[in-house]
């Protein structure tokens, strides 16, 4: 096991109702000033942006809206939101939503307060100071509700990039799982398919002896194959959608990725999909994930050996563990498919001829350098033969 730092300071509130704790908790965490940042309008029909506002005003703390977040969020409505803080003095910004309303949020925070261009920090500068951060989770997906990191899409060039920080880290997050419960199905199976792929992307490492860590993410693997069919099933399963949402949390928060290497490249490899196709993130990871794995598992093949054993439930095949692996993957990419995910480009809506463009965005767009690295380093000719495993 590496040697690391572990700082994870959100306050978690769980359960039903506790939207209208919004407003106590903003004046708790110091805000005054509020931008409630929402999406589309689902969030004001169902009467939870009413119930957010209703909250912040019990409080005494003035609040100012600013909604049209969408999947993918991009870098406009960011550079508008730091226009609309500056202006207003807004001193704490509270998401509403998903992953795409809280990586908005977490740029704007950063962009406040930042004498530069917001990019620089999605081009590889870290994020040392920010506005507070506040979310009311509906979505459980991106796990950015209790993670220092942010993904948005730059406009100029489609470039799909992240960024990272603890002064980020949400300073609270009000998750209640039943505003999860007029999800559409393929939304909701779009984010168990991220939530895996953040434990797959841990999972995949070059350190040695990091039991602990494999242990808490083959059991949060082993949580989401049991409760992704019961929720799919039965959308108003209040139990299923709990062990979801706190799952997708643990994911990502990074408790799983401590003290060991980790990958990302399929992440990677998906953002050129979501970016160009404007695809669901998840949807996009689930027809990426089989095809990086199958391309890397000759890397350490006993890594994929064991989570088919501990997770799939397959037989080890100590004569040949590549039959072992390569049954782990496909059982994965069976029970995408079983939830409603995509199995391949065209499902997707992506097209073969433009996976030159994917390659060339993916690997030297806005200065990479011909290369991703992660598990495995993954150049041009890699990349390509990926995004063909797809078809």
């Amino acid at each position: 096991m590496d040697n690391f730092t572990f700082y994870s300071p959100t306050c978690f509130v769980f359960g039903r109702d506790t939207e209208s704790q919004a407003g106590a908790l903003v004046r708790r965490f110091g805000g005054s000033r509020v931008l409630i940042h929402y999406g589309g309008g689902s969030a004001v029909r169902s009467g939870l942006i009413g119930r957010v506002e209703a909250s912040l005003k019990a409080e005494g703390l003035p609040c100012f809206l600013l909604g049209g977040v969408r999947p993918n969020p991009r870098s406009g409505l960011v550079y508008e939101g730091i226009e609309l803080c500056k202006k207003e003095n807004i001193d704490f910004i509270l998401a509403v939503g998903g992953g795409s309303a809280i990586d908005s949020a977490k740029a704007i925070a950063a962009g406040t307060v930042y004498d530069g261009d917001f990019w620089d920090f999605y081009s590889g500068k870290r994020i040392e100071n920010a506005l507070p951060v506040g979310t009311v989770l509906t979505i459980a997906a991106a796990g950015s509700e209790g993670s220092p990191d942010s993904v948005i899409t730059r406009e100029d060039g489609m470039f799909k990039r992240g960024a990272s920080g603890d002064a980020i880290r949400p300073k609270f997050s009000i998750l209640n799982p039943a505003l999860t419960q007029t999800l559409p199905p393929y939304q909701t199976a779009a984010g168990i398919t991220d939530i895996m792929a953040h434990l797959y992307e841990r999972y995949l490492t070059n350190t040695r002896e990091v039991e602990v860590t494999d242990r808490l993410i083959e059991a949060l693997l082993l949580t989401m194959i049991h409760e992704g069919p019961r929720v799919i099933e039965d959308p108003d399963n209040y139990d299923a959608r709990a062990n979801i949402m706190w799952a997708g949390m643990m994911a990502h928060n990074n408790s799983c990725g401590v003290g060991r290497s980790q990958d990302w490249n399929s992440h990677n490899i998906e953002h050129e999909l979501s970016a160009l196709y404007d695809c669901a993130h998840g949807a996009g990871l689930a027809v990426t994930l089989p095809a990086v794995f199958t391309y890397v598992m000759n890397h350490d093949i006993m890594r994929f050996a064991k989570v088919a054993v501990r997770v799939w439930g397959c037989q080890m095949d100590f004569d040949h563990p590549e039959v072992t692996a390569r049954e782990g993957i496909e059982k994965l990419r069976r029970f995408f498919i079983s939830i409603g995910m995509p199995r391949n480009f065209e499902e997707l809506g992506a097209r073969e001829e433009d996976i030159p463009v994917l390659v060339k965005a993916l690997c030297r767009g806005d200065g990479r350098p011909g290369s991703i690295s992660g598990f495995v380093t993954l150049d041009e000719a890699d990349c390509e033969k990926i995004y063909r495993l797809m078809l």
